[in-house]
């Protein structure tokens, strides 16, 4: 539920915190950097398009591939069921670069063990970490893990919009370096994920700290190319390795998303994740907070049928929320900065109560200083204050950025705003 107002919301676990965090060199111990990561969700129908996680897996082999943002000598996943109301048995599983549509490179495929067992069970609510595998990479190479369920698994954690293609076959294939047998995708391919939370790397030396954005559906990337890695957090670490500063920037992004109420279609509300999917990443230095258009704009919840109204959300509620997010980053740490909320006039959740309260969160934003830096997504989709997204920066919707749009708010990040 949304808290009240002038009470400040409290946040919570959703699940326990990765065995990930960085050993000293001095140790002798490897050190683990996130490379990749996708925050998880609760099994649902989405109303757009298909998805597998109601129905699950059953002899049955996926294929995921994802592209991450460092490199090292050595890699490991991390999978979840922390939505889970049973035991997921995980028959088997490998990882290697990936090849076309779906396919291997033979040479670099490698089986997965977990505590030195090629199979897995992962408890209802946990998660597991694969031990490493030696496999050199560079940033920005796709890697591809494949996952075979010999058990049925019921409904799977997931999560929802993966603007990338997801592969599965009938039968265990999970060691095969063609996608011959991968003939089955969703379509239209938006895709998601499936289990797979994070992927995570370690080398000969210590890299920078991560960036963790931290958003709704305009960070998970809809409105992106699909397989073509153009969401603003992909663009923002192509800049950062281009100006000599590479640092791997981590997707907690979750469409339809809430920072103050959980939702059967958007997930654990912001303020309930924020642990689990950025303060508990490991390595994190800095987060980039963009949310709360969607409180203000979403009356309902689509996968729930037809919908009552909500309360409208305030202006001092969402102010407080941010502010938890602030506490909670600065108490392990993190620097963090905070982003405008994007201008939405002309899309269908618009209303003029709606315009006030986003303009009086961003003025709150620009000027206290409660943020360690701020920035102005709002002004980069609509600099001459129209308060709709410039047109040729939006997907149609007056909602969502197009690659342009995406493009446009990475380049709108002054990378010293990022810190060290």
């Amino acid at each position: 539920m949304s808290s009240p107002e002038n009470s400040p919301p409290v946040l919570t676990h959703a699940t326990p915190a990765p065995a990930s965090e960085a050993s000293s060199p001095a140790s002798g111990l490897a050190v683990w950097h996130g490379a990749w990561t996708t925050p998880v969700m609760r099994p649902s129908a989405a109303p757009w398009f298909e998805t597998w996680s109601e129905q699950g897996f059953t002899d049955q082999s996926l294929r995921q591939v994802v592209r991450i943002h460092s490199g090292g000598t050595q890699v490991r996943i991390r999978l979840s069921n922390a939505y889970g109301h049973t035991p997921l048995h995980l028959t088997g599983a490998t990882i290697g670069r990936t090849a076309a549509s779906g396919a291997v490179h033979p040479d670099t495929m490698r089986t997965l063990r977990f505590a030195g067992s090629p199979s897995a069970t992962i408890p209802a609510r946990g998660r597991a970490v694969s031990d490493p595998v030696a496999l050199p990479t560079e940033p920005f190479e796709h890697l591809t893990i494949s996952l075979y369920f010999q058990e049925a698994t019921g409904p799977a954690t997931y999560h929802q919009l993966s603007m990338a293609t997801t592969y599965r076959a009938a039968g265990d294939h999970h060691r095969d370096p063609s996608a011959t047998a991968y003939t089955d995708t969703v379509r239209p391919a938006y895709g998601s994920w499936y289990y797979l939370e994070g992927v995570e790397i370690s080398g000969t030396h210590r890299l920078p700290r991560a960036v963790v954005a931290f958003g709704d559906s305009l960070t998970d990337g809809f409105g992106a190319t699909i397989d073509g890695d153009d969401r603003y957090p992909d663009l923002l670490a192509q800049r950062l390795l281009a100006a000599g500063r590479p640092r791997p920037v981590l997707n907690a992004g979750i469409g339809s998303n809430k920072l103050l109420t959980d939702s059967a279609l958007g997930g654990d509300a912001g303020i309930a994740r924020f642990t689990r999917d950025v303060l508990d990443q490991p390595r994190v230095g800095t987060v980039i907070v963009l949310m709360g258009v969607n409180d203000i704009q979403q009356t309902e919840d689509p996968a729930r049928g037809a919908g009552r109204e909500a309360t409208p959300v305030t202006v001092q509620q969402l102010i407080d929320g941010h502010r938890a997010l602030i506490r909670a980053a600065h108490a392990r740490g993190v620097r963090a900065v905070g982003a405008t909320l994007t201008p939405y006039r002309g899309a269908a959740g618009w209303s003029a109560a709606g315009e006030a309260v986003r303009a009086q969160v961003n003025e709150w934003m620009r000027t206290s200083g409660e943020y360690d830096a701020v920035v102005d997504f709002a002004c980069a989709l609509d600099p001459d204050g129209t308060g709709s997204i410039r047109e040729g920066l939006h997907t149609g919707d007056y909602l969502h950025p197009n690659p342009s749009g995406y493009r446009a708010m990475a380049y709108a990040i002054d990378l010293a705003a990022l810190g060290q």
